[in-house]
């Protein structure tokens, strides 16, 4: 009687996840999409054509040429991993310990700084990309060259990135050391990998020959970008040495290439692992515009109805008139074929899913009496919308923005098959559509391994929102039972 050995009740939250999690086939989707994400973060680590390390054999000099060719993005993402999943997933009680929120606090608080981080590296790439181009004004290129201008470029947009993300965070002390880390991280990565560089890893091979030095490889020694005439669609399991007359006596023909080469003798399992970064992206950035947008819209339709949802609502069913991938192509045709445009394109016309939901769920929640108590407190409509109702009607989003993530991740798929992906990006869909070559002869292993992880990451996002859909849902749920 006085609760001695009762278990607290969980949250819902916590509850539908222990539901989700205890389903076999949501854990194998969780699994396989785990894996892709750590293979987007240690990509370019675990397969690269640059050596991990370096020795100069005359002096004994070291150095890294992997470390020195790593892209901006390359050094935030591993800097996010090294502190976010340990903050994100460090246990309740220790983190109350020292002082930290709780994990929900957490989670939203990565987001936010992911956000920070990004803008800052957009921006700023923009910004390097501009004053780089021979079409730009020449006070603009002669700016892009001046000493220090990379620092300072990077230190103004991560300030202003830095600064609305405070705005956000507020007073904590601790979210603003994080706000600050963050910026600090982004604009590093930013200055320090300011403009492009020449890439010749060929030169590897020869110094080695020549042994003036002595290279050390990571686990994969290719990057999609290495490629040679005499690779040309070698199977998989080829050694190089014993196939490659040119590699003999190379560090490189001592390995083989576990997934075969492609038409231009690119080692296939290297592309596999970093086009693992542009599925996950894609998916993940295009639905959060198309969430932002979707949110909004079906929550100012379903709050005041009238006038405003019939309006609005003839919006959205324009743009669900609108076909999708038409719609890319001829983007593809007319603008610049970067990931970037491919996200924003995506998530501006796939929103309609998610401000049906919103709105069906706003109209259900606009007359419940906490509504009409926060209503009559006078709280501003931001509050009422997104601090009151949101939360007690976002589940039948977050269902659809798992099958929202596999559709956009097999349009990116559907473009680069078609040869109108991202340029200079390897993809899936481009490694499948040269399956067939230009002589129309089948290579079985450029359809098998780029078609089964097509397949198990777009089954594995239709297993997760099946199993968000039945946990969540009560009808369902006691159907089960």
């Amino acid at each position: 009687m006085r609760g001695v050995g009762a278990v607290a009740a969980k949250g819902f939250w916590a509850d539908a996840w222990d539901r989700v999690v205890g389903r076999f086939g949501a854990r194998v989707a969780l699994a396989w999409i785990g894996l892709i994400a750590f293979f987007a973060v240690f990509g370019p680590v675990i397969a690269n054509s640059h050596p991990i390390l370096r020795r100069e054999v005359a002096t004994g000099a070291w150095d890294s040429p992997l470390w020195q060719n790593l892209t901006s993005v390359d050094l935030a993402l591993l800097a996010a991993a090294a502190i976010g999943v340990p903050f994100a997933f460090l246990p309740s009680g220790l983190a109350r310990r020292v002082g930290m929120p709780a994990r929900s606090s957490r989670l939203g608080l990565l987001l936010l700084l992911a956000l920070q981080a990004g803008f800052t590296i957009v921006v700023a790439g923009v910004i390097s990309a501009v004053s780089r181009d021979n079409d730009s004004a020449p006070w603009l290129r002669e700016l892009g060259r001046a000493e220090g201008f990379a620092w300072i470029a990077s230190a103004v947009v991560g300030g202003l990135a830095a600064l609305f993300a405070a705005a956000v965070v507020g007073r904590a002390r601790f979210k603003l050391a994080m706000v600050a880390l963050a910026a600090v991280v982004a604009v590093s990565a930013n200055a320090s990998r300011w403009s492009d560089k020449l890439v010749n890893f060929e030169s590897y091979d020869e110094q080695a020959v020549a042994g003036t030095h002595e290279p050390y490889y990571t686990l994969v020694p290719f990057s999609p970008a290495y490629g040679r005439s005499d690779t040309y669609t070698l199977p998989p399991m080829t050694e190089l040495g014993a196939s490659v007359e040119a590699l003999k006596g190379s560090p490189l023909g001592e390995r083989r290439v576990l997934l075969g080469t492609d038409a231009l003798g690119k080692d296939v399992l290297s592309q596999m692992l970093w086009a693992c970064r542009l599925s996950i992206s894609i998916g993940l950035v295009s639905t959060g515009i198309a969430l932002l947008i979707g949110v909004t819209l079906g929550a100012l339709m379903g709050y005041f109805g009238g006038w405003v949802d019939l309006l609005i609502f003839r919006v959205v069913e324009i743009f669900m008139a609108i076909p999708v991938l038409f719609l890319l192509i001829v983007a593809a045709a007319v603008l610049p074929r970067n990931t970037y445009v491919m996200m924003a394109i995506i998530g501006c016309v796939s929103w309609t899913g998610a401000a049906r939901f919103t709105r069906a769920e706003f109209l259900k929640l606009r007359r419940q009496d906490f509504v009409q108590g926060a209503q009559a407190a006078g709280l501003p409509l931001r509050s009422v919308l997104f601090r009151h109702m949101l939360p007690n009607g976002v589940t039948p989003v977050l269902v659809d923005a798992s099958f929202a993530v596999a559709a956009a991740i097999i349009a990116e798929a559907t473009l680069s098959y078609l040869g109108l992906g991202p340029d200079g990006q390897p993809s899936w869909g481009k490694l499948l559509s040269s399956a067939t070559g230009t002589t129309g002869t089948f290579v079985w292993w450029l359809a098998v391994f780029p078609g089964f992880a097509i397949f198990f990451t777009v089954l594995s996002y239709n297993m997760l929102g099946e199993a968000m859909r039945d946990a969540i849902d009560p009808k369902l749920r006691k159907a089960a039972h």
